[in-house]
């Protein structure tokens, strides 16, 4: 009797049928880094109006200074030879002019403590004591500094000015009458307009890269959860814990707040610029205007320009805090090469361009970092 022939050895028959399990094989398995959720149209929508918020907010600071001290001195003039037309705006008694300039100073505290107080905590990693030493003395210090210049402005106009009728010496007692007090009356509103348009500016710029904390975030906690921290440039690297964790919970729950207040400054910034224009075109005499933009905008240069970037004086910058967020570009110069148009699509001998950057890595023989390297336009 025949023996039957012995089966086959299926070629497949391998371990690769199925997946294998721990107990099988002894690798460490490292997952790929998580991509980022889908996002939704609300989002898409939001992210819109914060876009164009800080093209209106964060619009170039010192062209924007240069332009309040040109029209203030031009407009002004032009508004003392010549017959403005009058509009609603003219009004003393307009609704924006009754309710928001007379107290602008209050609107704007209302709007920024809360602000402040919310991106703080946040990139504080909620330690108090940091932020009540190095940020939210800023809106005292610009509180004082408003105190003090308008009460100066009352005090020069009462004190070296004189009533149409001379019997009357005060000029709350030639008012209180009926007449005209004659006295050099420094622009209060061109002062406030043009002092708290540069402090909602100046403390809204913690919001610069805020939205890159959120991908800061999810990468680093992919890191922690595979222990890949060896080569690790996440600026939150370094955070303890508690700090990690204290970030997480803070950004998801108060980046909607900031953002909704982020939208409101920006319209009452446009709504202060707006109304410096009617008081160029209608309220006082052109060096009354002038001279109370002027100290203005030192005082914020002072302050924001000199006193908080010193490194060894308290308070900080808007920003700054535990961790580093907000990238500075710096240009190289270009030394011994002839200035070049920036945007265009093809740069030079360095290759294809797009939005700045080269699509290949490799460009005639040298790497994408030899071309960066040759300096920057």
């Amino acid at each position: 009797m025949a023996s039957k022939p012995a089966k086959r050895k299926s070629i497949h028959a391998t371990k690769l049928n199925f997946r294998p399990t721990m107990s099988d094989v002894n690798v460490e398995f490292k997952g790929t880094k998580p991509t980022s959720e889908p996002t939704s149209i609300k989002e898409i929508f939001v992210l819109m109006v914060l876009y164009l918020c800080k093209k209106s907010l964060f619009f170039d600071t010192n062209l924007k200074v240069a332009l309040y001290l040109a029209c203030l001195f031009l407009v002004s003039l032009i508004a003392d030879v010549a017959t403005i037309p009058r509009i609603y705006l003219s009004r003393s008694d307009n609704i924006f002019n009754k309710y928001f300039v007379k107290f602008a100073w209050g609107w704007n505290l209302l709007l920024l403590m809360p602000f402040v107080i919310f991106t703080s905590y946040i990139y504080c990693c909620g330690q108090l004591k940091r932020i009540l030493q190095h940020h939210m003395p800023r809106l005292i210090i610009a509180t004082l500094f408003w105190y003090f210049w308008t009460n100066l402005f009352n005090y020069i106009e009462a004190s070296f000015g004189r009533c149409q009728f001379k019997q009357f010496s005060s000029k709350e007692s030639c008012l209180k009458q009926g007449h005209i007090w004659n006295g050099f009356d420094t622009s209060g509103h061109s002062f406030i307009l043009i002092y708290g348009s540069l402090i909602l500016i100046e403390e809204t710029r913690c919001m610069v890269n805020w939205d890159s904390i959120k991908e800061y975030l999810r990468l680093e906690d992919h890191n922690r959860a595979t222990r890949e921290t060896e080569q690790s440039t996440n600026p939150l690297r370094h955070l303890s814990p508690e700090e990690f964790k204290t970030l997480q919970f803070n950004y998801e729950k108060y980046t909607p707040y900031i953002r909704s207040l982020f939208i409101i400054i920006t319209l009452f910034q446009v709504m202060w610029d707006v109304m410096l224009i009617c008081t160029m075109l209608y309220y006082h005499v052109m060096i009354e205007k002038f001279l109370g933009g002027s100290i203005a905008i030192l005082t914020w240069f002072f302050t924001y320009r000199v006193w908080y970037v010193n490194p060894n004086l308290l308070p900080k910058l808007p920003g700054e805090g535990v961790f580093k967020y907000i990238k500075k570009v710096v240009e190289k110069p270009v030394i011994g090469a002839q200035r070049r148009r920036t945007g265009s699509i093809v740069n030079g001998n360095s290759g294809p361009m797009f939005m700045g950057r080269p699509i290949y890595t490799t460009q005639g023989g040298g790497s994408g970092e030899d071309e960066s390297a040759g300096g920057s336009r």
